[in-house]
């Protein structure tokens, strides 16, 4: 019955647009028109953005590394994408963990040559069996230490959260500012009809004050999560 009522609501809703282009004598699909609406779309005025992120350069990146350590993440940097792989071959090593990586069917992860480690690559979306996966990230944001991560097969969404460690591969030229400005380059980089079916923000491994305020890590996800900046 709920999904008949949605149809007939549908229905209603298409008649009354229908009747209304009708009496106006358009199709709505008149590119004056549509330019008209695109345009005033375009120039809606922006929110309230604080300030706190409106740094460039070193500065940015500088910002995003000390509030995503001050989430209990950790950060390491690396010149070039070709020294990610030893960077997270370390990472691995020096907090005694399984040289095991799975990772989704980014290109970007993929063009690394992982061959000069001992790390063994799996790929593919987590089953929850996983205790280590890398992604690379869309985008970040320096004001809050917050990592964006598109869904989808190149960085499946199930790597973000059942492996114990999450990596996250960062090109510094991609954090920006403020969430607006990703959510900017998120439109920008899908378009309409292609946007992902998800978009992550993550600060901070999982965790969790609820039981007698006691900070619990990994509570509901990954209880560490190293970032590899690039650039």
């Amino acid at each position: 019955m709920e999904g008949a009522r949605g149809k007939d609501a549908v229905t209603a809703r298409d008649d009354i647009l229908s009747n209304i282009r009708r009496s106006l004598g358009v199709t709505g699909l008149e590119a004056p028109r549509r330019a008209s609406v695109e345009g005033r779309i375009a120039g809606a005025p922006s929110g309230v953005v604080p300030a706190r992120g409106n740094v460039d350069g070193e500065a940015r990146v500088a910002l995003f590394v000390d509030e995503a350590e001050r989430t209990q993440a950790t950060v390491s940097r690396v010149t070039a994408a070709a020294d990610a792989p030893g960077e997270i071959a370390r990472y691995l090593r020096d907090n005694n963990l399984p040289a095991t990586l799975r990772m989704g069917g980014d290109a970007r992860l993929g063009a690394m040559d992982w061959s000069q480690t001992a790390i063994t690559i799996s790929t593919g979306a987590s089953e929850g069996d996983d205790l280590n996966a890398v992604s690379h990230a869309l985008a970040a944001i320096a004001e809050t230490g917050t990592l964006a991560l598109a869904s989808g097969p190149d960085n499946p969404t199930t790597l973000n959260f059942l492996p114990d460690n999450h990596i996250v591969v960062l090109d510094a030229a991609d954090i920006a500012g403020d969430m607006e400005s990703v959510l900017s380059k998120l439109r920008g980089a899908y378009g309409k009809g292609a946007m992902p079916r998800a978009l992550n923000f993550i600060t901070g491994p999982s965790r969790s004050g609820d039981i007698e305020q006691t900070l619990l890590l990994g509570a509901h996800g990954p209880r560490r999560l190293h970032v590899v900046v690039v650039g």
